[in-house]
């Protein structure tokens, strides 16, 4: 009894891919093999997956050194992120997503797994240790995992355990201090039993000068991450997967200041720390007539600790200028901390009975899901600490059918029956609950052309359930917001031609909110001076919106040692007949709006691109160069400011030589400041007495260069 042979032929056949990424074709021509997207019901070929989905492998993440989750999101066609921590965790997909947490408990929009554990909103920890793809799914995965992933889904795969001894060890060095060491041990115990093994160490000074505490340090990278992963075989119809994981990310956070840019005056810098102990156990039993049921059980217990700065300054800032106390007679200049402390546990049993492959296949689970989150904020400006407990318990039916009409037509429908139950409670005395169900699913038509080509026809519904906001500044009919539903209607083509030398993926979609989700901004003025405005985060529903976008995705090669690649996703969305009374030039008090109907969404740029080009210069020798892409895009609804657009220039030369292999590279070579959060619905600056509403913006990575070394044995 061997095991490991399934596993092994997957993992051959993403190689093979990668290799055409690459452009490393050994001397004859290249040729696309199978890939395999896993975060479906089941495992399905890329290019007959009826949906738009990006696969990026470990040879896509080590052209631009990726350490993060953040970095590799760069390539995806619409998809972008908001920073506003030290990393970029909060995701957008089609212009859907949050940009935020604070107080308020969040209902995320885009679903993050790893190796089937749920660490949506904590994905702080999700760096690149022994990746071997990460599977990006746009639109409403509504069968599949329901309420967690209403614009779409994150799916990161690492290495599977294999049948032989191996492993390699990789450093980074580069500017700021950068420093990376990752190592992974493959080891077979026996014909059925084997463990792998993968530590990583991540530290950087960041990209931020404290001109007041003469430091270059306090948004600095320090995470460690290891993770065990076990598979046995004890009989040839059960498989067992045990997953053990931890990580330790104790980040500095001090990006904002109130000049803008990389210069900071911080007395008390902040912080973004997260430790993360998770572990999931995935058993496959193989039954008779080719059916498979499968079980997973994960647990995630996180504790998070997020904190800031409020006021950017020091205290004495005011001395000597306009704001001085000598000269106003009173004192105009705060001083304030923010710390927000979670204790986020997350527990999900998914059991699915599925049927062989075939002309008729059906799918069958259930899943079950208890995730408890307790807050404490520790605010200089409160008298006690306010606590909160928030704890919803999901449970869900789900089924998919799939049955071939003739040689080439097939329909394939699913449908999802989800349940929640929501308790929230806080010390200001606050009690609500919710009890409410909903319904996702999807009907696909899929033509297979040939062997080569494939198109098909899509209809999915997502939803995404209501919740509270707690903020006791809001009116009662502020205090609870609704769920929210989306109808996404898909059509596509996949393909390859040229004997297998172009691989294109291209999508076009249209997609209609109800209720949508939204973040406004509650913001409370005194009459003095003494004090600046203050300002909270609540969840709003606007009446509906809509979405139009095309996504493409191209590989190419030119002969064997070129290939090019590139994507392209083109977005045009709006609300539709909502009326903001956050919005900086409302007024609530005169219960007057500012009419959002046809404006933009937040976070979502007309177009994202990546292009770029391999170029295998020797048989030793290989030379990756690329180019990604914004539009501008607005960076909340409450105001009109915008985050420029921006290209990057990223460049990879590797030198590899039998079991070694050395990079020079670079990321963002040209230096471009480009914006990944901004604020602009109040004035945080003393010198101009609070009265100018202006932006304040976290600038991305700049120009980093660095070098790299591997071994692998």
């Amino acid at each position: 009894m061997k095991l490991f042979t399934k596993k092994s032929a997957t993992c051959l056949a993403i190689s093979t891919l990668s290799a055409l990424s690459t452009g490393a074709f050994a001397n004859k021509a290249p040729t696309i093999e199978e890939i395999l997207v896993t975060a479906e019901l089941r495992d399905t070929n890329l290019l007959k997956q009826a949906s738009s989905v990006s696969v990026y492998t470990l040879a896509d993440i080590e052209k631009q050194n990726a350490t993060h989750l953040e970095q590799i999101l760069h390539n995806a066609p619409n998809v972008n992120f908001a920073s506003g921590a030290s990393r970029g965790r909060f995701i957008q997909i089609r212009g859907i997503g949050e940009r935020s947490e604070f107080v308020e408990p969040v209902n995320f929009s885009v679903g993050v797994l790893v190796d089937g554990i749920d660490f949506t909103g904590i994905s702080t920890t999700v760096t690149t240790l022994d990746i071997d793809q990460v599977e990006i799914l746009r639109g409403p995965q509504g069968t599949v995992y329901g309420a967690n992933a209403l614009a779409g889904l994150i799916n990161v795969k690492t290495q599977s355990v294999t049948d032989e001894f191996s492993g390699n060890v990789k450093t980074t060095l580069a500017e700021y201090d950068t420093r990376n060491i990752e190592g992974v041990v493959n080891l077979p115990i026996s014909d059925n039993l084997g463990v792998r093994v993968a530590l990583q160490k991540n530290e950087s000074d960041g990209y931020i000068d404290n001109t007041f505490l003469n430091r270059e340090d306090t948004q600095n990278i320090d995470e460690t991450v290891a993770r065990g992963t076990f598979s046995w075989q004890p009989n040839e119809q059960l498989d067992l997967d045990l997953v053990l994981f931890y990580a330790d990310a104790d980040n500095g956070y001090d990006s904002f200041s109130l000049d803008n840019g990389r210069e900071t005056q911080t007395d008390d810098p902040g912080h973004d720390r997260q430790e993360t102990f998770a572990t999931s156990l995935t058993s496959t039993w193989h039954l008779a007539n080719g059916q498979q049921l499968i079980s997973s059980v994960s647990r995630a217990d996180s504790n998070i600790e997020y904190g800031f700065d409020e006021d950017w300054t020091f205290v004495g800032f005011c001395d000597g200028l306009a704001c001085d106390e000598a000269n106003t007679g009173f004192q105009l200049e705060y001083s304030s901390f923010d710390n927000f402390i979670r204790d986020n546990e997350n527990t999900a049993i998914d059991v699915r009975w599925l049927s062989d492959e075939g002309s008729f296949t059906w799918l069958a689970g259930v899943y079950y899901r208890d995730q408890q989150v307790d807050l404490r904020r520790v605010y200089t400006f409160l008298d006690n600490d306010f606590l909160t407990e928030y704890e919803t318990e999901n449970t869900a039916v789900y089924g998919e059918i799939s049955f071939a009409l003739n040689e080439k037509l097939t329909l394939t429908t699913g449908a999802r029956i989800e349940q929640r139950d929501a308790d929230y409670a806080d010390n200001d005395g606050v009690v609500l609950d919710a009890d409410e169900s909903d319904w996702g699913g999807k009907i696909a038509l899929e033509y297979n052309l040939n062997d080569n080509h494939f198109i098909y026809g899509l209809v999915s519904r997502g939803f995404k359930f209501g919740g509270f906001n707690p903020n006791n500044t809001l009116e009662p009919e502020q205090r609870e917001f609704d769920s929210e539903e989306l109808l996404n209607y898909e059509i596509g083509s996949k393909g390859s031609w040229f004997n297998g030398r172009l691989q294109s993926q291209v999508s076009v979609f249209y997609q209609d909110r109800e209720d949508v989700q939204l973040s406004a901004t509650n913001v409370v003025c005194t009459d003095g001076m003494d004090q600046p405005c203050t300002f909270s985060d609540f969840v709003d529903n606007a009446t509906a919106g809509n979405s139009l976008g095309l996504e493409a995705q191209l590989n190419f090669a030119l002969n064997d040692n070129i290939s090019v690649y590139s994507s392209l996703g083109l977005l045009e969305s709006e609300f539709e007949d909502y009326v903001s009374f956050s919005h900086v030039d409302a007024n609530p008090e005169q219960n007057i709006g500012v009419d959002l109907d046809g404006h933009d969404l937040p976070q979502a740029p007309n177009y994202t691109f990546t292009v770029g080009t391999n170029i295998q210069l020797t048989n030793d020798l290989n030379l990756d160069v690329q180019v990604q892409g914004k539009d501008d895009f607005f960076f909340s609804n409450d105001h009109e400011f915008k985050a420029d657009g921006y290209e990057l220039l990223n460049m990879r030369l590797e030198y590899a030589a039998a079991d070694w292999e050395f990079a020079v590279w670079g990321r963002n070579i040209t230096d471009v400041d480009y914006e990944v959060r901004g604020f602009g619905t109040f004035s945080n600056d003393p010198r101009d007495f609070f009265s100018e509403v202006e932006l304040y913006t976290q600038l991305g990575e700049p120009r980093v260069l660095g070098v790299s070394a591997s071994y692998q044995f």
